[in-house]
């Protein structure tokens, strides 16, 4: 919708994706993290299995639901917006300032949510939301930082899409990025309780 209505200004485009992408995440957050602590990101999914806060096979189990949620998410917008339903992105999104901006963008992600959880867990909606409204703009990649929306996002040829061949090294950033938001994270609080940290 944001690329049919900015009439080739893709700044407006970006806009567009920005604010629904952003707006979305609270209300989703809001409403399904009592159900599943809103388990929406391998990369984030990743980060509570380092931590050891959610089992392996739990993790696994997530991360295959995510993909398939991600797909089923890039079909239902084709079919709202009188798309094919089967795509394949042509735009190219490679090169080292790309993958490492998504390394960047997951793990200010990922730390967003640990610390947030740590410091204020009810605004964490909002924190995800606003990270993610951000990093839109202060990447150069604009901030997938999630590899079940980097795979489906390689499935629809739109202002959104990434091609094939950019997906493994966004979701290997993406990765690297998740890995290190733990290990800072596991850093700065490391002698903080919860309530200590508020303070």
């Amino acid at each position: 919708m944001g690329d049919r209505l900015a009439d080739g200004n893709s700044a407006i485009a970006l806009l567009g994706n920005t604010l629904a992408t952003g707006a979305g995440l609270v209300v989703l957050i809001t409403m399904f993290g009592p159900l599943s602590g809103a388990h929406f990101n391998p990369a984030a999914t990743l980060a509570f299995a380092l931590r050891r806060e959610i089992s392996p096979a739990l993790a696994a189990a997530y991360i295959a639901v995510q993909v398939a949620g991600a797909i089923i998410g890039v079909w239902t917008a084709h079919l709202m917006f009188a798309e094919p339903l089967l795509q394949i992105s042509q735009t190219d999104r490679s090169g080292g300032a790309q993958d490492f901006s998504e390394g960047i963008a997951t793990f200010g992600l990922v730390l967003t949510i640990l610390a947030g959880i740590r410091v204020r867990a009810e605004a964490v909606p909002v924190m995800v939301g606003l990270y993610i409204t951000a990093a839109y703009w202060f990447t150069a990649s604009t901030s997938f930082a999630n590899p079940a929306v980097t795979i489906a996002r390689a499935l629809s040829d739109t202002f959104a899409g990434i091609a094939p061949a950019s997906v493994l090294p966004f979701i290997a950033a993406q990765i690297a990025g998740s890995c290190v938001a733990v290990a800072l994270f596991a850093y700065l609080f490391r002698d903080a309780s919860p309530r200590a940290a508020r303070e």
